[in-house]
């Protein structure tokens, strides 16, 4: 590259400004903070010339009134203010707000909005942060969604890699216009390709999705120049619904996004209402788009080059989190910040005498709320860390606030919330000492099914049919380069329809002490497939044996830990399949879409049965499972881990 690292200088001009280093040029409009333009490596724009230039780089929302019942809005979001916010060899950083008054009505969200772009000197790349605010009085409004786009050049950029095992050659656009849709509109068969050896796979935007822990760097690279383009989040503070929440990455289009909030694998339950005209301010970012590129073209593997430069990136951004740059008092530098430390345990009885050391327990702030309510907040900002073998945790750069502790600690169902909200205030070290979970426990285990680990993957996956597959996910190499099962096997198109062709004659019966459920036990229950292409509920059937059977002595306790739900209503009977009303049911539940979106968990749900002991026999009992809603093949739901058990005992 023939550019070498120079002071950060700035251009104004009356519709555009230009922001260069040396080794990057940024253009974006004036004064609505579109990019426009990224010229690096010699490439004029990395960008998609074939599109307006507010479609290249931008961020958007959506959002609706509350009676609307999330008829979303699309707002691509374009400044009308533009304002540079600091000016200097090391550094620039330029502001472009929309602001939004009363005489507006319903015409637009009620938020001010002042997004950021900042370059620093040295670094090839650009970061970006906004600052969004609801005022007091100000309409009431749902926010579903919003993120950063960018779509990278179509003609350059082919090749996307998500981590080490998830990267590839893509389809180009005009794939997807060309194939065959399919159950849903994100989901193509690809019948005419450009690149012939794509034909007859399936391409869906979800199959790239990602948690927020994992989701740290992604991107593309393009095959003519070598030069790569990646989306880093260095941090997961400021997106919604905890470590878990799943979302979307890259995809055809070239496309690469930042997320900061959706419904996606979770649904409703997840979208921002702000009613009563509550005041709400919060910082988005600052994520950063890195650009990188290969010196010498005839390395034996550029795209391994590039992707491990990314990584290396990355790395540095995470540990040079908080940044010190931003120029925005509502954005706390480190010593703004502060800590919590401390220990978990675990105290289950029936398992142990002594407290049980939380083992890699996920442990961490959000606002306060109800034991497990994290994974449903995203007005406010989220803190987590994982403990280590003995339990020992610290959560760090903490912003200022009123927090509630939370944890999940794998292995053991239900959430842990501390008793005691916590305030952070700068430069504090709250040290909470050792604390202890005591999870959901009646009696001893009989049996239990699964593991509790908030999702359905050690479970049976099939192999997906010929006629729907990606071949990312057939096989992987493992650590010596020979194929292996691939870990993203539940990633492939269409195993919901898998069931009915694997139970053609009934629904599945697991047997205790007798079926595994790795291989016996299906990884959602989902509906089945009538010959007339309708769908109906099934019931699955868990058979047991009872050496003995107090039947005076009260309820037997029956533990259902859910991985995802979709507009689903799940029943129990015990020993009579025909028992009305059902023993339990939790109701209609979930909106997260897992089954079609190629996940393999969504919200977490925990349910606590009641089994009056006289309902059990010695001998054999079985318990049985109805999801009774079958009007879609995405109807069902995951478990997560369920346990039988006994009595108390004293």
């Amino acid at each position: 590259m023939d550019k070498i690292a120079s002071d950060v200088e700035l251009q104004v001009q009356d519709d555009y400004v230009v922001i260069d280093n040396g080794l990057v040029q940024v253009t974006l409009s004036n004064p609505g903070g579109s990019v426009t333009r990224i010229q690096y490596n010699n490439v004029d724009n990395l960008l998609e010339t074939h599109n307006e230039e507010e479609n290249r780089g931008y961020w958007d929302l959506d959002w609706s009134k509350p009676e609307q019942l999330h008829d979303g809005i699309h707002d691509r979001i374009s400044g009308t203010n533009f304002t540079v916010i600091m000016e200097d060899p090391d550094q620039v950083e330029l502001s472009f707000v929309r602001y939004w008054d009363l005489s507006f009505g319903s015409k637009s969200v009620p938020l001010n909005i002042d997004v950021r772009f900042v370059m620093l000197h040295g670094i090839p790349g650009l970061y970006s942060y906004a600052i969004y605010e609801h005022l007091e009085g100000w309409p009431d409004f749902d926010l579903d969604q919003t993120r950063i786009v960018f779509k990278p050049s179509k003609d350059k950029f082919h090749y996307m890699a998500i981590s080490d095992d998830r990267q590839r050659t893509m389809p180009m656009p005009e794939d997807r216009d060309t194939g065959q849709p399919l159950a849903y509109k994100e989901a193509v068969l690809l019948t005419n390709p450009i690149n012939l050896d794509l034909k007859g796979e399936v391409d869906d935007k979800y199959q790239y999705s990602c948690e927020n822990k994992d989701c740290k760097v992604h991107g593309w690279i393009s095959n003519d120049s070598f030069t790569g383009f990646w989306t880093i989040t260095p941090s997961n503070e400021f997106q919604s619904d905890g470590p878990f929440k799943q979302d979307l990455t890259s995809h055809v289009g070239p496309t690469t996004l930042a997320m900061f909030h959706s419904l996606h694998y979770s649904g409703e339950d997840v979208v921002l209402k702000f009613r009563d005209g509550e005041h709400w301010k919060k910082v988005f970012g600052p994520v950063f788009f890195y650009f990188n590129a290969v010196v010498d073209e005839d390395l034996e593997n550029p795209y391994s080059t590039l992707w491990e430069d990314a990584k290396n990136q990355m790395m540095y951004e995470v540990q040079s989190w908080p940044y010190q740059f931003p120029n925005s008092e509502d954005y706390p530098h480190l010593e703004q910040r502060g800590t919590v430390t401390g220990r978990l345990f675990v105290q289950d009885r029936y398992i142990s005498d002594d407290y049980i050391s939380a083992d890699s327990a996920y442990v961490g702030m959000a606002l306060p709320g109800d034991a497990g309510s994290w994974q449903r907040e995203g007005k406010g900002y989220q803190f987590w860390t994982k403990a280590d073998a003995s339990g020992c945790f610290s959560i760090n750069n903490v912003r200022e606030g009123n927090y509630s502790l939370y944890a999940y600690v794998p292995s053991f169902i239900g959430d842990y919330k501390y008793d005691v909200n916590i305030t952070i205030t700068p430069g504090c070290v709250i040290d909470v000492g050792d604390i202890v979970y005591e999870p959901p426990r009646n009696g001893p285990t009989f049996w239990e099914i699964g593991i509790a680990d908030r999702s359905s993957a050690e479970f049976y996956i099939p192999d997906p049919s010929p006629n729907y597959i990606n071949k990312l996910y057939l096989n992987q190499p493992n650590s010596v380069g020979m194929p292996s099962k691939s870990v993203h096997k539940f990633r492939q198109y269409g195993l919901w329809d898998r069931y009915t062709e694997l139970y053609p004659d009934g629904d599945l019966l697991f047997v205790i002490d007798v079926s595994d459920y790795s291989n016996d036990w299906f990884y959602a229950h989902v509906t089945r497939k009538n010959d007339d292409n309708t769908y109906q509920p099934t019931t699955w059937q868990v058979l047991f044996e009872l050496d003995n059977v107090d039947s005076d002595r009260g309820n037997y306790t029956l533990r259902l830990a859910l991985a995802s739900a979709t507009v689903a209503d799940l029943h129990v009977r015990v020993n009579d399949p025909e028992t009305d009303p059902p023993l339990f049911r939790t109701g209609l539940i979930g909106k997260d879409n897992v089954i079609a979106r190629h996940g393999i968990h969504g919200l977490y749900w925990l349910f606590n049965v009641n089994i009056p002991s006289n309902l059990l026999l010695e001998g054999f009992n079985t318990i049985y499972l109805t999801q009774s809603r079958g009007s879609s093949p995405f109807q069902g739901i995951m478990y997560d881990y369920i346990r039988l058990e006994g009595l108390p005992q004293n």
